[in-house]
């Protein structure tokens, strides 16, 4: 049986001249200190020559092996100084308010104070819900999007939330702040997102990735200090970054958004203008409908006051 832990990958013209601890990193799905460890230790070989430094630059064509650390345990170590609201909850379910900043669940370079690291600290039972390494977590919001997100207590609870999201039955609902003046009033946006080419941490409209769907509707329209646009955008897929993409592909990105051309002159803020403000679901046990709402975090609502002045 070939071991799990082995990855190996020629190197593709994206990924040319980049640092070898950096492609490390993203092969292997391990955190840049994992990466430059595992090359210390001589777990990286370039065509078949153990790598004596992760600043060494890949070449087109080259072939990177390497293997990943033994696991650790992957179930999260419970926090209870990971601060979050709580919206909702029932024995089986509760939905919270996820501040911008928190990580929802440990991964490459969040090993922990994520979402979920507080969820069974407050809640133990989740320990033993859904996925060992994110239990309870049956959808996601960005590091840096706030608002919204359910999460289950109960395999019953578990089961039936992903049942519905496979569904596309819960709505959720984002209010966005983009550049630019939309003409139509509202739209969909129907384009595929898959991982970037040139920038492979990041996500983009191509026709190698999976369909995706976003409406959105116009909310309002402003002139200062820059001309901008309040959206309320509607997920009908649940792609990595889907929003922030798509509406950078209609030329309107996300206002604060660094990472998909959303920082500009004008407007100064340290998140994209992004928030999950609605959730509407069936209860995944007693079949009750579920409407819940969020409020604009306050430096939201600040930048949108500067707006409408």
């Amino acid at each position: 049986m070939p071991d799990q832990r082995v990855v190996s990958e020629e190197i593709p013209a994206a990924l040319a001249d980049e640092r070898l601890d950096r492609v490390v990193a993203l092969m292997a799905e391990v955190s840049r200190s994992t990466a430059a460890r595992m090359i210390d230790e001589g777990a990286v070989a370039v065509d078949g020559v153990v790598a004596a430094s992760g600043s060494l630059r890949v070449v087109i064509g080259s072939t990177i092996r390497a293997v990943r650390p033994a696991p650790r345990d992957p179930r999260p170590i419970p926090d209870g100084e990971v601060e979050f609201a709580v919206v909702y909850e029932d024995p089986d379910i509760v939905v919270v308010d996820k501040p911008v900043g928190l990580v929802v669940h440990p991964g490459a370079g969040h090993p922990d104070r994520t979402l979920v690291n507080g969820l069974v600290s407050r809640y133990p039972e989740m320990a033993s819900v859904g996925e060992a390494h994110r239990p309870g977590i049956v959808h996601r919001l960005d590091r840096t999007t706030s608002g919204l997100l359910v999460a289950a207590r109960s395999a019953k609870a578990y089961r039936g939330l992903v049942q519905q999201l496979s569904a596309r039955e819960p709505e959720r609902v984002y209010q966005a702040l983009v550049w630019g003046h939309l003409e139509a009033d509202q739209g969909t946006i129907d384009a595929p997102v898959g991982r970037s080419l040139r920038h492979p941490t990041r996500m983009s409209v191509t026709d190698r990735g999976r369909r995706a769907s976003t409406r959105y509707e116009v909310l309002d329209r402003f002139s200062q200090p820059r001309d901008t646009t309040l959206l309320s955008c509607r997920l009908e897929t649940g792609r990595t970054h889907q929003i922030r993409v798509h509406l950078r592909a209609i030329g309107h990105p996300v206002v604060g958004d660094r990472a998909y051309d959303g920082a500009r002159p004008g407007i100064e803020m340290t998140r994209p203008f992004l928030h999950a403000c609605a959730l509407s679901l069936r209860h995944p046990v007693t079949g009750e409908r579920l409407e819940l709402e969020s409020a604009l975090p306050q430096e939201l609502s600040a930048t949108l006051a500067r707006c409408a002045a």
